[in-house]
């Protein structure tokens, strides 16, 4: 199971942030500066090309699996260290419960579960949701994808399905 980061960019409502609920639970460490990510971590970023698939576990086992809790409304882009392997994460469903059944608006502890089940790390992707009370919504919401990007063997399969439930969905374009 990888160590979990998060890059805390102090920008929520303390109360709400899943990040900061991981790390009181101790099941994240979070930081306040990107450099202080491990140098070989593989991190969430909706910007990157690249999406997250089972491939990439390899990556995350060795350094670590790291997110970016921010609002992304307001996102500056910000210098990434080239040390890190950005990847975001395929079409799926928001559980909680500002941006419920919301595609690609997933909380912070929404999608490092998310990448935990996609990497075949499904007891600690559970764990991580059962700190929540929307936690096993998220999974009813997202279990066929979870499913089909947990068994794929490439970037391209993942892509193929995103593609099909962008179909589903009525979604030409999700950028």
């Amino acid at each position: 199971m990888p160590r979990i980061y998060i890059y805390h960019k102090r920008e929520c409502d303390v109360k709400k942030c899943t990040a900061l609920k991981l790390g009181k639970f101790r099941l994240a460490e979070i930081v306040y500066n990107v450099r202080e990510l491990p140098r070989t971590s593989l991190l969430l970023y909706p910007f990157c090309e690249n999406v997250l698939s089972p491939i990439d576990k390899e990556i995350a086992s060795r350094g670590a699996l790291a997110a970016i809790d921010c609002s992304w409304n307001q996102f500056q882009t910000e210098r990434i260290p080239h040390s890190l392997a950005l990847r975001k994460l395929p079409f799926l469903l928001a559980a909680n419960p500002v941006n419920y059944s919301v595609p690609y608006r997933l909380s912070t502890l929404e999608a490092l579960a998310a990448a935990l089940y996609i990497l075949g790390f499904t007891e600690h992707s559970s764990l991580l949701l059962s700190k929540v009370k929307w936690g096993a919504t998220f999974f009813t919401l997202n279990a066929e994808p979870l499913s089909l990007y947990s068994k794929a063997n490439s970037q391209e399969d993942i892509r193929r399905i995103e593609k099909e439930y962008l179909s589903l969905y009525g979604i030409a374009n999700p950028e």
